[in-house]
């Protein structure tokens, strides 16, 4: 079955696609940009940006049932290579060690984003998954 979880709160854009996709107990999110609940991209430094970005991950993965710590995968886009020792530091802020797979590209982005992420995590069991009747 796919379903679509958030809520009131999650983070959504304007633009057509669905901030996040559960098939099973995987959550599939979108790319996430320094944007505001609106949808509206808010400028500022790559360090700003960055953790805007990842702010709003977490949000939509706590509406999801989830968390930063159960992230597997991310695929992250940066605008300039020079921004890459700086997103390199705040990467391991919020992912720790053994660390989700990642992909990252550089010189990809419009001159109005300086970095977006995606992400494929596993939802957390729910207690009643686990009782035994």
């Amino acid at each position: 079955m796919i379903e679509y979880p958030g809520t009131d709160g999650t983070p959504r854009s304007h633009l057509p696609f669905s901030p996040c996709v559960k098939v099973g107990n995987l959550l599939f999110v979108s790319g996430q940009a320094s944007v505001d609940a609106t949808g509206r991209i808010v400028p500022d430094s790559f360090e700003g940006e960055f953790r805007r970005s990842v702010e709003n991950l977490r949000q939509i993965l706590r509406d999801a049932g989830s968390d930063l710590t159960r992230v597997v995968q991310t695929r992250n886009y940066v605008r300039d290579g020079a921004d890459l020792p700086e997103y390199n530091r705040l990467y391991r802020e919020y992912f720790a060690a053994p660390y989700p797979a990642r992909t990252t590209i550089v010189n990809c982005l419009t001159p109005a984003l300086r970095f977006n992420i995606e992400a494929i995590a596993v939802r957390q069991a729910q207690v009643q998954d686990h009782e035994v009747r």
